[in-house]
C-alpha cells in the first residue's frame, strides 16, 4: 500500500524510518494508510487526507484549535500520535454537517455570531459538540467549563457561548432563542 506521506518521506531512504499500518474511521469513512508511528493525528489529518479544518495552532494542547472527536470524547490531535486512533472513529470539523444541513452547533455558530477570524472555530465547534452529546441542556457556566481547554483570541467567548446554548434548544426541539 502507498503511503499517504510519500511526498514528504520521499527524500529518506525507504529504511529510515519505519512505517505502520493503522485504520481509522474518519467521518464516517474507513481509511487504511501506512504511516510513521510518529506521525501527529492533526498531521495526518491536515497532510495526509486534507481535512484542512483541524487548525494547529500551539502544537502543546493549549490552544484547542486540532480538537476533534474520537470516539465522542474531544481530543487535542496536535499532540495525539495517528497510531493511537488506530481502530477508532474520529470526527472532524468537516463531518458535523452538510452545506445543505448544517449540524446544530455548526448553525449556532452562523446564527449567533460565535466566531470572528474563524481559526478557533473548529476546535470549539467540535468541543460544543461533545458536551451536547454528553448534557443536552448546559447552563451558561458548564458550557464555559467545556469550553475552558478552548482559546479565541478575537471573541471574548459571549457569542460562543450563546452559539452553544442556541445549538443545545435546537437539539431539544426547541426553539433557540
Amino acid at each position: 500500500m502507498t503511503s499517504l506521506f510519500d511526498e514528504i518521506t520521499a527524500a529518506a531512504p525507504d529504511d529510515a524510518v519505519p512505517v505502520r499500518r493503522v485504520t481509522i474511521s474518519v467521518n464516517g469513512v474507513k481509511r487504511t494508510a501506512d504511516i510513521e508511528p510518529r506521525l501527529l493525528l492533526a498531521h495526518l489529518l491536515r497532510q495526509g487526507l486534507r481535512l484542512t479544518g483541524t487548525h494547529t495552532g500551539c502544537d502543546t494542547t493549549n490552544c484547542g484549535a486540532c480538537t476533534v472527536l474520537v470516539d465522542g470524547s474531544p481530543v487535542k490531535s496536535c499532540t495525539m500520535l495517528a497510531v493511537q486512533a488506530d481502530g477508532h472513529e474520529v470526527t472532524t470539523v468537516e463531518g458535523l454537517g452538510t452545506p445543505s444541513e448544517l449540524d446544530p452547533v455548526q448553525e449556532g455558530f452562523k446564527e449567533e455570531h460565535g466566531l470572528q477570524c474563524g481559526f478557533c472555530t473548529p476546535g470549539m465547534m467540535l468541543a460544543s459538540k461533545a458536551l451536547l452529546n454528553e448534557n443536552p441542556n448546559p447552563t451558561e457556566d458548564e458550557v464555559r467549563f467545556a469550553l475552558s481547554g478552548n482559546l479565541c483570541r478575537c471573541t471574548g467567548y459571549q457569542n460562543i457561548v450563546k452559539a452553544v446554548l442556541w445549538a443545545a434548544a435546537k437539539q431539544r426541539g426547541e426553539s433557540p432563542s
